[in-house]
């Protein structure tokens, strides 16, 4: 049952890795066996749940995909569901594996949302419920500007059946005070003959894709998580599992990759991005995956910062953040220390960090510069910069200006970091800086008071 109005069969990001949109919910399921019809689906209405499909099912496993095992007067069917790599692509697989000689079919009606994923649909007018029918494809185009829907299947039959089903609830969102009720379209049915052919397949893309490929696709995905688990840094199994868990994370932003810090709910932010890459990239083997976060944040850094996020809507990066620049001080230092990579560092970063140190001495954005103390100064009213960012209608919750803690250490470390680079690189060199220019000297990191930063931060 979908209890988040994040969760459905195929959130396809149009923009990848954002610009993401609910396109099928679910799919509402019926087995026939002899005549009688029993619904394996589940949903919650106002003051029910129905149908109970849930009441059939008798196990659920993993391995590797999500699979389904429901059981109905002896006939048992096992509904399997896995993605395609790189696609906005769902391959839902159905698979009768018991049938004590009884002649049994299974229906399929589509449920199709069309919105944004933060969003919720209700019934309108708008809806164009024109389907484009071909063999062995349904192509769904309700909203001009939307993607397509098609969906590839091995159904013996295929109809239109346009219809609302009306108040979905998702208690969830009902929980967090959010809007939680929800109509969904059903475009079509189609029915698949059980007797005749034990397997079901339906594929669900936003490309032409094809049914009868699906077992290429499954044999596909788990060659390439395989291959996944056997780069993993042990043999040890749990570690193999978070490997492949890893893999999860990491996304493609153009030609280079990202980390999604929370799917569906966000996309990718600098602060989370940076605390992760270690773990998940540098642990896994994955260096080139992290040169090309690192570079993807480095080419976005601006006024010495980088970004807090980048938004769905539009590409213009939010940089309300102290502590994501400092962050990325650290995982460069990991990348260093794993991958000795100077070269890399010397070209394509170290321009970048030592512009990003002499912006925070000088000054930047949000009050974020660089005390007579050597400590690291930054807020102003209105707008959260560290992790502690909740914001309610304006209302800042956790402000924390000033000197937080963390920052402090992060500074220092960015320092430390900048002082190891600079010897390692070759250039033993780094940054005497007044407030407005920053000029370059040997060994020493000063302020223009002729504090000492490192050590300031380091008594305090």
């Amino acid at each position: 049952m979908n209890t988040r109005r994040y969760h459905g069969l195929l959130v396809a990001a149009t923009k990848p890795p954002v610009g993401r949109m609910v396109l099928l919910s679910k799919i509402e399921e019926t087995l026939a066996i002899g005549g009688r019809r029993f619904d394996l689906s589940c949903n919650r209405y106002p003051g029910v749940v129905h149908p109970r499909g849930y009441a059939h099912q008798k196990q659920f496993r993993q391995d590797p995909f999500p699979v389904f095992v429901y059981e109905v007067e002896g006939v048992v069917l096992e509904k399997s569901i896995f993605m395609v790599q790189g696609e906005n692509t769902t391959a839902i697989q159905y698979t009768v594996t018991s049938s004590p000689g009884l002649t049994c079919s299974l229906e399929l009606r589509p449920l199709i949302a069309f919105r944004d994923y933060h969003s919720t649909m209700h019934e309108n007018g708008a809806l164009n419920p024109t389907l484009q029918i071909e063999p062995g494809r349904v192509t769904v185009s309700p909203y001009q500007g939307c993607p397509n829907l098609c969906l590839a299947h091995t159904a013996a039959q295929v109809w239109e059946e346009a219809a609302w089903y009306r108040n979905f609830e998702y208690t969830v969102e009902q929980e967090r005070w959010l809007d939680y009720r929800e109509d969904l379209f059903r475009p079509m049915a189609m029915t698949f003959d059980l007797s005749h052919n034990a397997h079901a397949t339906v594929v669900a893309s936003t490309k032409a894709r094809s049914a009868e490929a699906a077992e290429r696709y499954r044999a596909e995905e788990v060659a390439r998580r395989n291959a996944i688990a056997s780069a993993a840094p042990t043999e040890e199994r749990f570690v193999q599992m978070l490997t492949r868990a890893a893999d999860q994370f990491v996304v493609r932003r153009g030609s280079g990759a990202t980390v999604i810090a929370g799917f569906h709910w966000f996309s990718d932010w600098g602060r989370d991005t940076m605390i992760a890459l270690p773990g998940l990239t540098l642990a896994t083997g994955r260096y080139d995956d992290a040169r090309g976060m690192l570079l993807a944040f480095a080419e976005s850094a601006d006024r010495g910062m980088l970004p807090n996020r980048f938004p769905d809507a539009g590409e213009t990066p939010e940089y309300n953040t102290v502590d994501a620049t400092l962050w990325f001080f650290e995982a460069v230092r990991a990348f260093a220390a794993h991958t000795e990579d100077y070269d890399f560092l010397r070209t394509r970063l170290y321009p970048v960090l030592t512009d990003i140190i002499a912006w925070h001495v000088r000054g930047t954005r949000y009050g974020i510069r660089m005390d007579t103390d050597g400590l690291l100064l930054a807020g102003e009213p209105g707008v959260q910069l560290t992790w502690m960012d909740a914001k309610i209608d304006g209302w800042v919750v956790t402000p924390r200006c000033g000197k937080p803690v963390e920052i402090q250490a992060l500074w220092y470390n960015a320092l430390r970091t900048m002082e190891d680079l600079a010897r390692a690189s070759g250039t033993n060199r780094t940054f005497h800086t007044t407030r407005n220019s920053p000029a370059v000297h040997d060994r020493h990191l000063l302020s223009s008071s002729g504090t000492n930063p490192l050590d300031a931060c380091a008594t305090s």
